[in-house]
């Protein structure tokens, strides 16, 4: 399983999780207005979820329903088929 970022993540592009990331699957682009997580190298260790200073990580199946379509946008930037 992986984590999503959602829509608290929006304008602010705080780093501190990609700090403590141990495998460097949080991504960020000029053109993006927020961080993403590639789903195929996160490891769920979860530290990005303590670590995210406006609360916007959450697991994918613990996403809250107001911000469920961030699970497909997570996946479609890196070009990837979202989970059914």
């Amino acid at each position: 399983m992986t984590h999503i970022i959602a829509e608290p993540c929006i304008g602010v592009k705080d780093t501190a999780c990609v700090d403590v990331c141990p495998v460097d699957c949080i991504y960020d682009k000029d053109e993006w207005e927020q961080l993403y997580i590639h789903p195929e190298e996160c490891i769920d260790c979860g530290l990005c979820v303590d670590a995210c200073p406006v609360e916007a990580i959450f697991p994918e199946e613990e996403t809250p329903d107001k911000w469920r379509s961030f699970i497909a946008k997570n996946y479609t930037v890196f070009g990837l088929e979202p989970p059914d």
